[in-house]
């Protein structure tokens, strides 16, 4: 954290508590490239992504935007914008390519030489242990669902520690495990591609485990750096004020937003949703296991890209939690999301509220999906849709500030396109600009846009 302090702290015009830290981010598999260089391992997401069928065009990360090589490039165009810190991700086969076994020194020089390219320049590293690349090997002996896991991800973690603990200023144990778990074993639509709900609810409490165990050791080493875990949870809000929309969208948070956060506060998970689905297996919990996920966090990170509505709907056997998502007026992106920036607002009140201020939050996802094009000459991309999406969305959490919620900083998504999952590379979210074909990173408006509002000359 004094790394962190001391280097890459910006403020704007806004009235932002002191050292507000502003950042972009990125993940492994979705920017590095390079999958088969220098002793790296098989990932789930190499696996799928090879599968037909499982993403569009049969796009990969194979060689995605190749900051495994470029990375100094986009070193320098986070500090041409006043980026003060960069979130990006350990990729565990890079690290350890079978899951368990020998490390692979080559996978750490790459971090430590990334991470020195950014102190050179000023910008903190915050490092993400696992965004979602799960080495195959270990998938191939029951993956997630299987409690071993837990384990190999601590051992894999008190690695990193070991390696990187000296020169990371911000750790993050994992990155939306509902993902990990549900869209990963139950609903099939990312990496490993299973659809089993009992799976999920194994995978999501051996997640959970995974992380406690993982902080666990880290507080061990005597490092001080904070350590967090990052969540993308929902709360829905009611389509009406009618009670029974309002319940409604209390059953949608369930699984959504309380079997991930309520764990980390000592809390029970949602046995309302287990219910609902008798035939599926309850999360394998083991006693100790509650209270190692609860292990003491320094922050909170939140990804926040959009608030659905929910309303009422007839309990049977194809719905058995009685509630189902409606539209709304809001305009939506390409990723067909709607745009509502109030709905940020309200949703780091209501962690701020439900977690009784225990840790102070980070933003550590937000940005959105456009159908960015070049200009003519190729020299700039025009995205004021992106441009206004983060003006309204930065207002709402500068308002969650004044209004008392202890916000600390802000990553946009992401730094530069890149392989958005099972959409490969039709999906833009980059403030950079990637052209696929030649590498090469064009600066778009809202690049331009975040530059100058990290730099206090741009009202939002």
């Amino acid at each position: 954290m004094k790394q962190q302090e001391q280097m890459g702290r910006r403020r704007s015009s806004l009235n932002l508590p002191e050292g507000f830290l502003w950042g972009v981010a990125a993940a492994s598999y979705q920017v590095e490239g390079a999958t088969s260089a220098d002793g790296r391992g098989t990932s789930i997401w190499d696996t799928f992504s090879e599968t037909p069928g499982a993403v569009i065009h049969g796009h990969t990360g194979a060689v995605s935007v190749d900051q495994y090589h470029r990375y100094p490039e986009d070193v320098r165009l986070m500090r041409d914008a006043g980026i003060g810190s960069y979130r990006f991700s350990i990729a565990w086969p890079r690290i350890q390519p079978d899951g368990s076994g020998a490390f692979n020194s080559k996978g750490f020089d790459y971090y430590k030489r990334l991470i020195d390219e950014l102190h050179r320049e000023g910008i903190g590293a915050a490092a993400t242990l696992y965004h979602w690349d799960l080495p195959q090997a270990l998938e191939d002996r029951g993956g997630w669902p299987n409690r071993d896991t837990a384990h190999r991800f601590r051992d894999y973690a008190a690695a990193c520690f070991g390696e990187l603990g000296d020169i990371v200023d911000m750790w993050i144990t994992l990155n939306e495990p509902w993902c990990s778990s549900v869209l990963g074993y139950q609903v099939g639509v990312h990496a490993p591609g299973s659809t089993d709900r009992s799976a999920a609810w194994a995978a999501g409490h051996h997640l959970l485990l995974g992380h406690g165990m993982a902080t666990e050791a880290y507080r061990a080493t005597g490092l001080t750096a904070p350590i967090g875990i990052t969540l993308n949870l929902e709360m829905p809000r009611p389509a009406t004020n009618r009670s029974e929309d309002i319940a409604a969208a209390d059953r949608a948070a369930d699984m959504h937003t309380r079997f991930f956060i309520d764990p980390l506060l000592g809390r029970p998970y949602p046995q309302r949703h287990f219910d609902a689905y008798p035939d599926a297996v309850p999360p394998p919990v083991e006693a100790g296991d509650m209270e190692r996920i609860a292990a003491p966090i320094d922050f909170l990170g939140l990804n926040y890209y959009f608030e659905p509505v929910v309303a009422a709907a007839p309990v049977n056997a194809d719905n058995p939690e009685g509630y189902r998502e409606v539209p709304s007026h809001h305009e939506r992106t390409h990723m067909d999301w709607p745009i509502v920036p109030r709905g940020l607002y309200r949703h780091l009140k209501w962690v701020w509220a439900h977690t009784d201020g225990r840790f102070p939050l980070y933003i550590t996802e937000n940005g959105c999906a456009v159908r960015d094009e070049l200009t003519e000459d190729g020299t700039r991309c025009h995205d004021p849709r992106r441009v206004d999406y983060l003006r309204q969305h930065f207002r709402a959490a500068f308002d969650a500030i004044e209004d008392g919620v202890d916000l600390r900083g802000y990553f946009v998504w992401s730094l530069i396109d890149n392989f958005e999952w099972a959409f490969g590379y039709t999906r833009r979210f980059g403030v950079v600009y990637a052209d696929y074909i030649n590498q090469r990173r064009v600066p778009k408006d809202s690049y331009y846009y975040l530059r100058e509002v990290i730099s206090g000359h741009e009202e939002v």
